[in-house]
């Protein structure tokens, strides 16, 4: 794969270089030529000065044979703009842009462009650590609509089939974490002690579904 990055700041380097280390070629564009110094010696990508939603500037980073582009600078209209550019104009078909203000991230995943809204997410992955029983979520589909959060069972599902937590609250167990491993449940998993469930559901639900999983079973269930 060819991946265009655009913003080499802290986020962006960091991303070059894994994007390189897992053996794709990678040009990371940034408006200062300072920036690039967070890059060590042995990066092998290309590096172009210059506005990422620059036609030549992008073309020069080779975004026309590009199989993948992310927009993680400082500013959101460059981000989104850019993206929009190298998925409109140039067809990248895997685009993603940083956003920090989450309520422009829901329009423009709407919209149908993957965001990753930073503040968003610091946000709830810091919630979840001061309030264990906060609804947040791992995972949200762009339209909104459905999202994946992680809950811990009431010990009273200890031995029971996931199958039925998914009938009970009516939610989809897509994995469990189990002594800090990761498996897909089947129909005769059980959930054990110390267990961690990722559950799907629709976001309107999601807090119903969570209170549901949290609470023992009910009598006769």
């Amino acid at each position: 794969m060819h991946v265009v990055i655009l913003g080499c700041g802290r986020v962006g380097s960091a991303l070059a270089l894994q994007v390189e280390k897992h053996g794709h070629s990678v040009a990371v564009i940034d408006q200062d030529p300072q920036a690039f110094h967070r890059l060590p010696p042995s990066f092998t990508g290309v590096k172009v000065t210059g506005v990422g939603f620059d036609r030549d500037t992008l073309v020069e980073a080779g975004i026309e044979r590009a199989d993948a582009f992310a927009s993680v600078s400082s500013g959101d209209n460059s981000n989104i703009i850019s993206a929009r550019v190298a998925r409109e104009m140039f067809g990248v078909q895997r685009v993603v842009a940083r956003i920090y203000d989450p309520r422009r991230a829901e329009v423009y995943e709407r919209l149908g462009i993957p965001t990753v809204a930073t503040v968003r997410w610091t946000r709830d992955q810091i919630l979840t650590r001061l309030l264990p029983d906060a609804v947040t979520p791992e995972w949200a589909h762009q339209s909104g609509q459905v999202v994946m959060t992680q809950v811990s069972p009431s010990k009273g599902w200890i031995g029971r089939p996931v199958k039925e937590i998914e009938q009970e609250a009516g939610v989809r167990v897509a994995c469990v974490t189990r002594y800090g491993d990761g498996l897909v449940p089947e129909a005769r998993t059980m959930v054990q002690d110390g267990d961690i469930l990722h559950i799907v559901a629709a976001r309107k639900r999601a807090a119903e579904a969570d209170a549901i999983v949290r609470a023992d079973p009910k009598p006769g269930a």
